[in-house]
C-alpha cells in the first residue's frame, strides 16, 4: 500500500528540512513527498538554489503564486499527483516526533469505517506554559474514533482534524469530493464533518505523534480566529446549530486552573489578553459579511483571498 505525503510550503524555514530528513527516516517510509510551493525564490533561499529532489530524491516541487494559493484547492491540485492509496497532509513546520509517524497513522486507517486519521501535536521544548497546555488539551494521550454516535456528546469537536498532520484514504477522499476549494480555513474540519455525514468515522491517532506550536501575538491570535470565524459563517452546513465557543470556555478554565496548579497566576494576563483577542476576532470573523471590505482585510491573516 503506497503512501504519498504533501506539504504546502511558502517562505519553509529550517523546520521543513528536518521535516523532510525525518520523512525520509521513517520505519513506513514515503513512496512520494509531493511539495506544492508557494513563491519558488523563497525555497531557492533556503536550498541555496540547489534542487530539493537532489538531497531528498522522494521530493517532488510545484511551483505557483501566492495568489493561486487556496487551502482546499491546492491540497487538491496535489492529491491529483498522488498514486498511493493513503495520502498524508502535513505543513512544513510540522516534525515527526519519531520514527514510527506514518506506521502508526497506516494502522490508524485500518479500520474499514475511518476515512480519515490524524497526529497528535506536541509542543516544542521552547514554547510557553499556555501553549503546551493547550496542546495537551487538544492533543490528549489516549486514542479515539469519532462518527455520529459522538456528534451529541462532543459537539464541533467531533469534525475535529488537523491538516498539520492527517492521513486520508483517497478513495474515499475522491468519492466525497476532496476538500472544499476557495476556502480561508478549516478545509481539514469541513472535509472531516462530510466524511461523518456519510457515515465514516475520524481516528485520532495518539501514538503518531508531530512536533508542532506556536508562539502567536495577540494580533497574529486575532486574525487566525478572525478567518476561522469567516470560515464558520461561510459553512453553515457544517458549524450551524453546532457551537465552538463552549470548548473555548473550556480551554480557557482549564488553562487557568492549571496556571494556578503550576505556581504560575502570572500568566493569566497573557491568557486574558490571548482569550480576548482570539473572541473578538471569532466574533468579528462569524460578521464578516456586516463589515466593510477594507476593515476585513486588515483583519485576515489571508488577504490574498479577499482579491
Amino acid at each position: 500500500m503506497e503512501v504519498d505525503v504533501i506539504i504546502p510550503s511558502y517562505r519553509p524555514g529550517k523546520e521543513f528540512l528536518e521535516l523532510l530528513e525525518r520523512l525520509s527516516e521513517q520505519t513506513v517510509p514515503a513512496d512520494r513527498i509531493i511539495v506544492m510551493n508557494t513563491e519558488k525564490k523563497y525555497l531557492d533561499e533556503l536550498t541555496g538554489g540547489r534542487s530539493l529532489k537532489e538531497r531528498f530524491p522522494k521530493a517532488e516541487v510545484y511551483f505557483l503564486s501566492k495568489q493561486e494559493f487556496d487551502h482546499g484547492g491546492t491540497r487538491n491540485r496535489a492529491v491529483e499527483r498522488c498514486r498511493g492509496d493513503i495520502f498524508i497532509c502535513m505543513t512544513q513546520d510540522a516534525v515527526p516526533a519519531d520514527r514510527r509517524l506514518i506506521e502508526k497513522l497506516k494502522e490508524a486507517l485500518e479500520r474499514e469505517d475511518v476515512a480519515v486519521a490524524y497526529a497528535r501535536q506536541l509542543a516544542r521544548k521552547d514554547s510557553g506554559e499556555i501553549e503546551q497546555f493547550t496542546r495537551r488539551f487538544n492533543y490528549p494521550e489516549e486514542s479515539s474514533v469519532k462518527g455520529k454516535e459522538q456528534m451529541e456528546e462532543l459537539g464541533i469537536k467531533t469534525f475535529f482534524c488537523s491538516d498539520v498532520c492527517a492521513a486520508y484514504k483517497k478513495k474515499i477522499f475522491d468519492e466525497l469530493g476532496g476538500f472544499t476549494e476557495h476556502i480561508i480555513f478549516n478545509e481539514d474540519m469541513i472535509y472531516a464533518a462530510k466524511a461523518v455525514r456519510a457515515g465514516w468515522k475520524i481516528a485520532y491517532a495518539a501514538q503518531a505523534k508531530v512536533y508542532h506550536s506556536h508562539a502567536y501575538s495577540c494580533r497574529q491570535q486575532f486574525q487566525r480566529n478572525f478567518d476561522n470565524g469567516v470560515s464558520q459563517a461561510q459553512h453553515p452546513e457544517v458549524f450551524s446549530g453546532i457551537s465552538s465557543e463552549s470548548e473555548g470556555v473550556r480551554l480557557v478554565r482549564n488553562t487557568a486552573a492549571y496556571l494556578c496548579r503550576v505556581g504560575k497566576p502570572w500568566l493569566m494576563g497573557k491568557l486574558a489578553a490571548d482569550c480576548a483577542a482570539k473572541y473578538a476576532g471569532f466574533f468579528l470573523g462569524k460578521r464578516y459579511r456586516y463589515l466593510p471590505g477594507w476593515v476585513v482585510r486588515k483583519c485576515s491573516a489571508s488577504r490574498d483571498y479577499w482579491k
